[in-house]
């Protein structure tokens, strides 16, 4: 038995550190720890909640708008402020494309590597790479003088020996499947999606000021004035250009995105059996297409257990509890039982090993991470969970492009629950968001038209109009899973704030009952070719999107002061 320890994984946001013992070529046991600390919900007490979304954005640098957004809706939760249909739409888009940069970014500059072999695309050839890219898409970008180009550049670099994103990879690995040809055309799709992401983005510059850590979110509603008959508010001009980029982001995405996937999946078919995990997924739901806390959504909630698609059940946060019995914190009442959020606790106290160490000792606490658990169960959170609730629930155009991708595979609905279907979801979901964005825009353009120009519900800004005590949830569907977020508020002030994000449902450690977490469960039974180059366990890790910067945030063990921030 081999023991095998990856620290830190890389091509992700924050630290993230796996161990796994390998027999027989397979994991037959992982951990998963996050090694650093959450301090945000601490410095968020005492503060006051209506600027609680500017703090909590600042959680993470690349999903820039989800904790903002998930802060605002607790607030509004807790005092009874319901946005009106102009900031709602707003978000919409805002959110929407939040998703659609960050899901594009994952497959071409997170995850691709662990699929993309960049040696073995020095050998291609351009003429046979211009067919393979022809055969498969309309995309323009396809010539053999134009992958010829994109080689010789690869070329160039690597002669310079500046490899930078691409050095201290596996390249040769025996796991590597792709012949040259297709290679060569992801590294040239690579290249074109950096290109891209910096152009859609535009959407959060025009609607939300900035990004990233938009400017524009207020509780009650947005701070962006939409107005036809004024320059210095939102357009017909500005409008014009929105919808320019939401059509160059579906083009892409359509034309190069869902091809590519298709393309890469048909030569790794075999991880459609890997990397099932917990088989539990849990969804809070997204895109409100009404006003009102009620509002049905385009993206349903809901849990499926016992990967059992017949049965979407509905989902009762006040199910969720967060244990941490394997966590580097402590509890007043004990480490054993689990606190629903709204009764949480952030009181580190670190017992683990001083760095660097060789190994953890997993039958004690192991992670910064709590563990998130629905009903006492754990549960996956991600693309794969939204797409699965939808296709439990009868959304249709869910239903067909599931049954496009995996008729085009010709792979069967079990294929789903897999590393490979993590990644074919998020595909999947990305199509459907640049197919909805026209839509809102649409609806707000008709506002505008009628002179409907609200934005923002004044009537609970003031706080004293709030109760002396009052309670809220927010729950965001963030690019990589379910995001809550629960506020105390009392007297005006922020008493007690907890944040349960994806990847601690995700990448959590062992619960009181020993229940492996979603990261530890999936890693069981992975194949690992050469233990001195775990790629395998990459690829199943990577699927996730890790982003443990939103469970835990770096803390100075000698209690100096880091910085200081002034709010008028």
């Amino acid at each position: 038995m081999t023991h095998i320890v990856v620290d830190p994984v890389t091509r992700i946001e924050g630290h993230l550190r796996i161990e796994a013992e390998v027999d027989g070529g397979k994991v037959t046991d992982a951990w998963s720890s996050s090694t650093m600390f959450r301090g945000i919900e601490i410095i968020l007490q005492g503060r006051d909640p209506r600027d609680a979304w500017a703090f909590t954005q600042r959680i993470c640098g690349v999903c820039t708008t989800v904790h903002a957004i998930a802060s605002i809706r607790a607030v509004e939760n807790a005092v009874g402020a319901v946005p009106p249909p102009n900031a709602r739409l707003l978000r919409n888009l805002i959110i929407a494309m939040q998703a659609v940069q960050d899901h594009v970014i994952h497959f071409y500059h997170l995850h691709a590597l662990d699929w993309v072999d960049i040696v073995s695309a020095l050998g291609a050839d351009p003429a046979k790479t211009a067919s393979l890219a022809e055969s498969i898409s309309d995309w323009p970008l396809s010539s053999t003088t134009y992958f010829a180009g994109v080689r010789d550049r690869l070329k160039a670099f690597v002669d310079r020996g500046q490899l930078g994103p691409f050095a201290n990879a596996y390249w040769g690995h025996p796991a590597y499947k792709l012949p040259p040809e297709a290679n060569l055309m992801a590294v040239a799709h690579y290249l074109e999606a950096l290109d891209w992401q910096r152009e859609v983005i535009k959407v959060h510059a025009i609607l939300g000021g900035k990004n990233p850590h938009l400017q524009s979110f207020l509780v009650g509603g947005m701070a962006t004035p939409v107005d036809p008959d004024q320059q210095a508010s939102l357009n017909a001009d500005t409008l014009a250009s929105v919808r320019e980029l939401l059509n160059k982001a579906h083009d892409f995405v359509a034309r190069v995105y869902i091809p590519d996937v298709l393309a890469v999946a048909s030569f790794y078919k075999d991880w459609a059996g890997y990397g099932a995990g917990v088989g539990n997924y849990l969804v809070y739901g997204e895109y409100p297409e009404d006003d009102g806390p009620n509002a049905p959504l385009f993206l349903p909630a809901g849990v499926i257990r016992d990967r059992d698609l017949t049965k979407v059940e509905k989902l009762d946060p006040s199910l969720i509890t967060e244990q941490v019995s394997h966590s580097w914190y402590e509890y007043s009442g004990g480490d054993t039982a689990g606190l629903h959020p709204f009764k949480g606790e952030t009181r580190p106290k670190y017992t683990g090993p001083r760095p660097p160490y060789e190994r953890l000792d997993t039958s004690a606490k192991y992670s910064w991470l709590k563990s998130p658990r629905y009903a006492g169960l754990p549960m996956e959170v991600g693309p794969l969970s939204r797409m699965l609730v939808a296709y439990g629930a009868g959304q249709p155009r869910v239903k067909e492009l599931v049954g496009f991708v995996l008729q085009k595979l010709n792979v069967g609905p079990e294929a789903l629950f897999s590393t490979l279907g993590r990644v074919a979801a998020r595909a999947i979901e990305t199509l459907l968001l640049t197919e909805k964005q026209g839509d809102w825009l649409d609806q707000l353009a008709q506002n505008m038209a009628r002179h409907d120009v609200r934005i923002q519900d004044n009537s609970k800004w003031d706080p004293s109009t709030w109760p002396a005590e009052a309670m809220g949830a927010g729950f965001h569907e963030a690019p990589r899973g379910a995001l809550g977020h629960w506020v105390n508020i009392r007297n005006g002030a922020i008493a007690n704030y907890q944040c349960v994000v994806p990847s601690t449902w995700n990448a959590g450690p062992r619960d009181a009952s020993d229940q492996r977490g979603p990261y530890e469960s999936s890693l069981v039974g992975t194949p690992v070719a050469d233990p001195t180059k775990p790629l395998e366990i990459l690829r199943t890790v990577h699927s996730f999107d890790p982003c443990l910067a939103c469970g835990v945030h770096v803390l100075d063990v000698r209690r100096r002061e880091l910085a200081r921030v002034r709010v008028p």
